[in-house]
């Protein structure tokens, strides 16, 4: 089925500013309560957020084969299990409804009062039920940077880092959307020179850049998913902040891997943007060396050039732009994650969802957390209003922001942005 939502030429009826992320070319996929308290799906194009439940209950999709409540549920779960064809379907039928020519909607104001709202005044919510979510350790500049920082420079790599998209089991259970505050964690960390640990808040919180996918049904429990059917399976993909206690990190993490250093709080995009959007944005993935094993292998281009940028802004003052940095440095792809993960067996579902991990550049003012910017906390950041920064400090907010764009056109993800809030009193 063509995709032609993603033809440059197309023009919407819709009042789009310059440079929105949000052209009739993205539709990109969220959850959103209005004013009268109904949760919708939706869709974005400019600064206008779409009634989808609305549009299916005036009929608009009523020869797609849907279920009749397809879009009036409070996630994306049942729609994303549909498969491929059905949200090319649904995108394309939406890019032509909203397309500058056609006066179904464009010329009814009765209408268009029910099914489009300004997104100021609704409120985003979680677009998905994430039933189980996987972080990965996907970039190689960030290991690279860790391995340095923390084990042997000329080693920086682990032995196993150049042949498995290594990853860990995360909790889904506190990802949150954009805007949702972030409080500062409790637990164990050990002090320098100290032989016994102590109890109270992490001095040493830090944002981590990256982004996340989030799947459909892909097999049965058993059956691995082929590296080259892999991509089928992806619906789209999110800005995420996976927020840590480096602090708590390192005192916890041997053996068994990161715990409540990581599972306090993970940021996303309320947008989904679908691999359809992104498809003309693919370019070639770094070079793997060693070649890795047959079920891993790939061909052709399995990276997204998505320009990628962080901000910190303190409480009542301005951001400043801390890392720039681009999805397409990251060492092993999507399709290589997803294949990997599965190669065991292990199920994957509707609504699931896969960090990339930390995503860093080859430059030292393209990496992905404060942990690198500021290695280890040695050479602190100085923001735009003259404080200086080793890792977040209360009350600032962490701002990721992300796009794609060619001489024709534009598809971002908005924001994820989130503030640090101090710590819950808590006595023991």
């Amino acid at each position: 089925m063509p995709q032609y939502a993603n033809n440059p030429d197309r023009k919407t009826w819709l009042t789009v500013p310059e440079n929105s992320d949000f052209p009739i070319q993205n539709i990109p996929f969220g959850v959103f309560l209005t004013k009268e308290d109904v949760i919708t799906i939706g869709t974005r194009i400019g600064d206008f957020a779409i009634d989808m439940g609305a549009l299916q209950q005036l009929g608009y999709f009523d020869d797609l084969g849907l279920p009749d409540d397809m879009f009036l549920q409070d996630s994306l779960n049942d729609f994303i299990a549909y498969g491929k064809k059905t949200w090319r379907q649904v995108r394309n039928r939406l890019s032509d409804l909203f397309e500058i020519n056609n006066p179904t909607l464009r010329d009814n104001e009765e209408q268009r009062k029910i099914v489009i709202f300004h997104v100021h005044d609704v409120e985003m919510l979680l677009p998905v039920q994430i039933g189980d979510y996987t972080d990965f350790y996907s970039s190689k500049e960030h290991a690279t940077n860790v391995g340095k920082m923390f084990r042997d420079p000329e080693n920086a790599l682990l032995p196993n880092w150049l042949h498995i998209p290594v990853g860990y089991h995360g909790r889904s259970s506190t990802i949150i959307p954009s805007g949702v505050p972030v409080h500062r964690p409790l637990g164990q960390t050990l002090p320098a020179d100290a032989t016994t640990p102590v109890f109270g808040p992490s001095k040493l919180v830090d944002f981590e850049l990256e982004m996340a996918f989030i799947t459909t049904d892909a097999n049965v429990m058993g059956e691995p998913v082929p590296i080259h059917e892999a991509e089928d399976y992806i619906f789209g993909m999110v800005l995420f902040n996976d927020w840590s206690a480096r602090d708590i990190q390192k005192w916890e993490y041997v053996p068994l891997g990161p715990f409540l250093a990581k599972n306090f709080a993970s940021s996303i995009s309320p947008w989904i943007v679908i691999m359809d959007a992104l498809e003309p944005f693919r370019v070639a993935s770094p070079a793997q060396n060693p070649q890795p094993l047959p079920y891993l292998q790939q061909e052709g281009n399995h990276a997204f050039d998505i320009h990628l940028e962080v901000a910190l802004q303190p409480e009542n003052s301005t951001e400043t732009v801390i890392s720039r940095s681009n999805f397409k440095y990251m060492y092993w792809t999507m399709a290589q994650q997803l294949a990997h993960h599965t190669i065991n067996g292990c199920r994957v579902n509707s609504g699931d969802m896969m960090g990339s991990g930390t995503i860093s550049g080859p430059t030292e003012d393209s990496f992905g957390s404060m942990l690198e910017l500021t290695w280890g906390g040695k050479n602190p950041l100085r923001l735009s209003d003259g404080s200086e920064r080793k890792f977040i400090q209360d009350n600032d907010t962490v701002i990721l922001r992300g796009y794609c764009q060619n001489e024709r056109v534009r598809i971002g993800f908005g924001e994820c942005s989130s503030k640090l809030l101090p710590a819950v009193s808590f006595n023991v």
